[in-house]
């Protein structure tokens, strides 16, 4: 993490100094291009050369007293430059003097006329000053970008190893501003949803361990007993009943494992394999096949001769049969399903009328495992169900709604009316 923050920190730095070097640069170019500081000594060597030579030094002294500026006149054979220099009315030759001045030669006749020694910058120590400055601060604001960013970075890291320790509650708390605050929300999300799943795996082993332990002592206790049935003068009868209740103690231990089959398999996060539903006629099969199976009636209400949804269509049978199924241990008269729509939504209400659901089970009752207090006369339920249905429409993008009072109990599936094709009941 730190050598990140010194790679960044560096990498924004220096990109400002070179940007700033190079436009610094760019401008001095410029500046020295477009003005021709030399302007005034050429035209003050071109008006002293039209003076005649007698009277030029006596007219370059008269300027000194008023100016006081270092011009000379020299003649051209007193001047010794390196190199072969040709001097000019109208083009100055510079040269140094030493390391802080320059002396300014410019041809005025036959004479040469220098001017200097003067000081090559005189603000160049205040330039520089200046400069300085200038990259310190583009430093200094590279700084205070990096600096959050190399703090919130830092929490990530914390937090990711206080989760790889399962500390599953660990989130990451950033200002919206930050940089990597939609990285954290992400983290934040699976964080959450790993620790749902942990949890889960929990209670459903917690659960499924309770669940088999009844039906399997049941068995161990059985098979202990079973050499006394099997014995030539046993009772051939009694033999069968004992046979058929280890029978019922399997196939409860099969139903409770199909169901959390049925169950993990909802969680896993893909997109659902949709096509045209009809509920009206699955309904209809279902109540037809689920009759049987009580003495209670099932009365189907709807008001069109067709309801298509997108959807999958063994999940949506599942949870209808799971809603029915489950009104049949509790209705005491009949079981009403009733199917309508709306301008968004498409309801199916399953309702009975056994007793009320109690207030404190109601929203937990859709939790795996989880059993009401008002369940009675012998109900059996491995309390998965109503789990599954709530897992079903969530993966359709619905809902499951629960309705209790003193006069019924109605469940409702609702799903989004998208893709919806509804065709009105025809009138006889």
């Amino acid at each position: 993490m730190k050598r990140l923050f010194i790679s960044l920190y560096l990498l924004l730095s220096l990109s400002f100094l070179g940007i700033g070097w190079t436009l610094d640069s760019l401008w001095q170019q410029q500046v020295e291009d477009n003005d021709n500081l030399d302007s005034p000594l050429i035209a003050f060597g071109l008006l002293l050369a039209q003076q005649p030579k007698a009277d030029r030094q006596a007219q370059l002294d008269k300027i000194n007293k008023q100016f006081p500026y270092p011009l000379q006149l020299f003649e051209k054979n007193e001047i010794a430059l390196s190199g072969d220099v040709v001097f000019s009315e109208t083009q100055i030759i510079t040269t140094t003097a030493d390391k802080s001045h320059e002396l300014q030669f410019i041809a005025v006749g036959d004479q040469v006329l220098m001017a200097g020694p003067v000081d090559v910058d005189p603000r160049g120590q205040l330039r520089s000053l200046f400069t300085i400055f200038f990259y310190l601060s583009l430093a200094f604001v590279a700084l205070i970008w990096v600096w959050p960013l190399s703090k919130d970075l830092k929490t990530l890291k914390k937090a990711t190893q206080n989760f790889g320790e399962a500390k599953w509650n660990t989130r990451i708390e950033l200002n919206a501003s930050s940089q990597v605050a939609p990285l954290a929300n992400t983290f934040n999300d699976m964080a959450q949803h790993i620790s749902d799943l942990i949890e889960n795996q929990k209670h459903l082993s917690n659960a499924v361990s309770h669940e088999i332990r009844t039906p399997l002592a049941r068995l161990k206790f059985a098979l202990a007993l079973l050499p006394q049935y099997c014995l030539p003068k046993s009772d051939e009868q009694r033999r069968q009943e004992f046979l058929d209740e280890m029978q019922l103690d399997i196939k409860e231990m099969e139903t409770l494992l199909q169901e959390l089959l049925t169950y993990a398999s909802l969680e896993v996060q893909q997109e659902p394999t949709l096509e045209k539903c009809e509920l009206i006629s699955m309904t209809e099969e279902l109540t037809a096949r689920l009759s049987p199976l009580s003495d209670k009636p099932i009365n189907f209400h709807y008001s069109m001769d067709k309801m298509l949804i997108m959807a999958e269509p063994p999940l949506v049978e599942r949870a209808i049969q799971n809603l029915i199924t489950n009104a049949q241990r509790y209705t005491q008269t009949s079981i009403e399903l009733y199917l309508s729509y709306d301008e968004r939504l498409v309801f199916l209400s399953v309702v009975n009328d056994g007793e009320a659901v109690p207030e404190e089970d109601q929203e937990k009752l859709f939790e795996p495992f989880y059993r009401s207090k008002s369940q009675h006369k012998g109900n059996k339920g491995h309390g998965l169900g109503l789990a599954i249905i709530k897992r079903i429409m969530h993966r359709h993008k619905g809902q499951v709604k629960l309705v209790s009072d003193e006069d019924n109990t109605s469940f409702t599936l609702i799903w989004p009316r998208e893709h919806l094709f509804v065709k009105p009941k025809m009138d006889d």
